[in-house]
């Protein structure tokens, strides 16, 4: 097979959760744990650092990978799932893995692959550790996909456990409370090895103790080290000021993720990276994390967090898709700049359009459409719900791209436009456009 009918083999005979649900999560780890002993346990054979989360867990991964490269240190990247280039989920040192190394590894297990019939996902995560441990990287950033204690890349033991957040998603399979979803994420807890928690509430923080206790894992709350005092928005980086809670020390961080919820996930990576040069033989300076901040597009290629992709009028894309990342999206347009404000909305078919139209913005013209993919709620079903909790639906047509020359249309030159709600809208997006 070539490259194109590799991804299509992939694709259409292994079950993928973009495209059928939750069929596709497995509720164990047997797949990943027979492929990876027929590829030699490669997850044994390189130091990673495994991140969790509701929100923030993408942002975060990047950032730590900018900031090893950045230190010198050959770094490998597993994020899901991916924007426009199936090879975005696994990187070193922010280059794509070679479209002949994809080739490669499915013809070594296709016969495994027919007789395991392990998910889509599986085989990711099994490509980036073989690719991981070929390359023989230093460290390895990896990000679960669903959860943690049943996700397929929880069969590392890594330098460091990373938890971002916790919120409501994926009930139907983590559970109904954030009590409950906390225990699933708390499941990349090693024994002994320590935790950062990025934020915490009076609901998850009792599971994360317990957890950690269980497992003798030094855990260390984010948000109780550092705290952010000042953002300001400027033309490419966002400015914040962060005093550290120790000494009472202030750190200027420059970053070219340029929203203002990446402030929580800056205060999160800054704790891992004190962890790091604590417990491990890394050692990260101030100066490197500083530098490795301005530059994580440029260096890791990290696309669809708040991203301008047309300048007049503006048109903006962010990968919110739950009612945590649509409270950020709201702080956000709080301190921008516009006339009036466009929505393009499009989601998948799991998602609370009750609880996500109570909170989405009520001075703004709605443009409701769908992503591509096979998993998406009909565009007249989001805009009956949007009808139904008073928002101003404009206008509605399956293709997004019909949307968006309706809302450039109705928009004048000081308008905003903003495109949300999946990452799978904002994908067809940005290959539309060429962005990369």
């Amino acid at each position: 097979m070539n490259y194109q009918e590799t991804l299509t083999y992939l694709y259409e005979q292994l079950p993928a959760y973009q495209r059928v649900g939750k069929s596709a999560f497995k509720k164990d780890l047997t797949n990943i744990i027979k492929l990876c002993e027929i590829l030699g346990h490669p997850q044994k054979q390189f130091k990673s650092i495994h991140i969790a989360g509701t929100n923030g867990k993408g942002s975060t991964a990047h950032m730590l990978a900018s900031i090893f490269q950045t230190a010198g240190y050959t770094t490998g990247l597993y994020t899901s799932p991916h924007l426009i280039d199936f090879r975005e989920r696994i990187k070193i040192d922010g280059e794509y893995i070679h479209k002949n190394s994809v080739i490669s590894f499915v013809k070594k297990i296709q016969s495994a692959i027919d007789i395991i019939r392990p998910s889509f996902f599986e085989i990711t995560v099994a490509m980036a550790f073989y690719a991981f441990a070929k390359q023989k990287v230093d460290i390895a950033i990896i990000e679960t996909g669903l959860g943690g204690r049943l996700d397929s890349t929880n069969i590392i033991t890594p330098l460091l456990s990373v938890i971002t957040n916790i919120g409501l998603e994926h009930q139907e399979i983590l559970g109904d409370t954030l009590a409950e979803i906390a225990f699933e994420k708390a499941g990349i807890i090693k024994p002994q090895i320590p935790v950062v928690i990025g934020a915490y509430t009076k609901e998850t923080q009792p599971v994360f103790d317990t957890v950690a206790k269980e497992r003798l894992s030094p855990i260390y709350y984010a948000q109780d080290q550092y705290k952010t005092i000042d953002i300001a928005i400027e033309d490419k980086l966002t400015q914040h000021s962060i005093r550290s809670l120790k000494d009472n020390s202030i750190i200027s961080i420059s970053c070219d993720l340029k929203a203002t919820y990446q402030s929580k996930n800056i205060i999160t990576v800054l704790a891992s990276i004190q962890q790091i040069n604590q417990y491990t033989t890394f050692k990260i300076h101030q100066k490197t994390i500083s530098k490795a901040l301005s530059n994580v597009i440029g260096q890791t290629h990290f696309w669809g967090r708040w991203q301008q992709i047309k300048d007049v009028p503006r048109v903006i894309v962010d990968c919110a898709h739950n009612a945590d990342g649509i409270h950020e999206i709201n702080h956000q347009l709080s301190v921008e700049q516009y006339q009036n404000l466009h929505i393009i909305y499009g989601c998948v078919s799991d998602k609370d359009l009750n609880t996500i139209t109570s909170i989405l913005p009520t001075k703004a013209r709605y443009y409701i459409t769908e992503p591509p993919l096979p998993r998406a709620k009909p565009f007249e079903d989001t805009r009956q719900a949007f009808i139904k909790n008073n928002l101003k639906v404009e206008f509605a047509a399956q293709d997004p791209k019909i949307c968006l020359s309706m809302a450039l249309k109705n928009a004048d030159k000081d308008d905003l436009i903003l495109i949300t709600g999946s990452v799978f809208l904002i994908a067809c997006f940005l290959e539309d456009l060429n962005v990369r």
